[in-house]
C-alpha cells in the first residue's frame, strides 16, 4: 500500500516523468518498493532524480550507453584514462608502500606496481573474495581490465 501512495506522490510532484523515469516506477512496483523502509525511499528518490537528469538530455543509441559507462566508472572513483605510472600518481602508505591516486585498487611495493582485485575468487557456495592471491602485475601505461574469476571446486 505504502509503494501505491509513493508512486502516486511522485505522479503528482513530478510533471511529466521521462521513460526512464516510467521504467524505474515500474519496476520499484514489482518489487515492493520503497515499501515501509525509509531508506529505500531516499534511494528511490535519488534514481528518479538520476534518470530524469539522464532521460532529460536527449541521449540514445551510442551517445546514451557512451555517457552510462563514463558515469559508472567516475561514480565508482575509477579512472577513465589509463594510469601512467608518474611520481604525482601515488600517494606513500608507509615507507614503502605507495597507493594509486586514481586508482585506489592499485598498488606499488619495492618499485612493483599491481592490482590488488586482479583475480577473484568464487567458492562452492557462490560467494566471493580476494587475498593476496588476487594481485596481478600492472605495467604503465594501464587501463583496468575485468577482474578474472576463478571457480574453487571444495
Amino acid at each position: 500500500m505504502k509503494t501505491i501512495k509513493w508512486l502516486k506522490a511522485k505522479l503528482t510532484k513530478t510533471p511529466k516523468l521521462n521513460n526512464l523515469q516510467h521504467h524505474a516506477q515500474k519496476e520499484f512496483a514489482l518489487l515492493g518498493w520503497p515499501g515501509d523502509c525509509e531508506l529505500q525511499t531516499i534511494i528511490c528518490d535519488h534514481l528518479i532524480e538520476l534518470l530524469g537528469a539522464l532521460g532529460g538530455h536527449g541521449h540514445s543509441g551510442t551517445s546514451h550507453f557512451y555517457l552510462l559507462d563514463l558515469f559508472e566508472k567516475l561514480a565508482r572513483f575509477q579512472p577513465i584514462s589509463p594510469l601512467t605510472g608518474e611520481p604525482d600518481e601515488w600517494i606513500e602508505v608507509t615507507d614503502i608502500l605507495f597507493q594509486n591516486k586514481r586508482d585506489s585498487e592499485v598498488f606499488k611495493e619495492d618499485g612493483k606496481a599491481y592490482w590488488i582485485s586482479g583475480i577473484i575468487f568464487e567458492d562452492a557456495d557462490g560467494c566471493t573474495y580476494t587475498n593476496s592471491e588476487s594481485r596481478v602485475p600492472v605495467i604503465f601505461p594501464w587501463t583496468r581490465p575485468e577482474s578474472k574469476i576463478v571457480k574453487e571446486n571444495k
